[in-house]
């Protein structure tokens, strides 16, 4: 598993379509928590919780999720609940809405 650093603004994975973006000095956003920002530090733990893969976590893959999880004040559990949930490809560009015609 490799986390990229594009530019110093933007985080990438080969092992999830999650990113993170740089909003300003230490400051990033994380696209599996939306509406919260966190330092690089945190995002990069982020970034690494959703590169876990999509398979069931063992009972001791679960204690190293909780301590990671910890770090963005969540359980494993909860972390792992909420990339699944907004497992959606924000690198698309969003489209809009075509115009009908009569």
């Amino acid at each position: 598993m490799a986390i990229e650093v594009v530019s110093s603004s933007i985080m990438t994975s080969d092992m999830t379509r999650h990113i993170a973006r740089c909003v300003g000095g230490d400051r990033w956003v994380v696209s599996w928590l939306p509406g919260r920002t966190l330092t690089g530090q945190q995002a990069v733990t982020a970034m690494k919780l959703a590169s876990r893969g999509d398979r069931e976590p063992t009972d001791t893959e679960w204690a190293a999720l909780d301590t990671m999880a910890l770090e963005l004040g969540l359980t494993g559990r909860e972390a792992v609940l909420m990339i699944a949930a907004e497992d959606h490809d924000i690198r698309l560009a969003p489209q809009r809405p075509r115009r009908r015609t009569p």
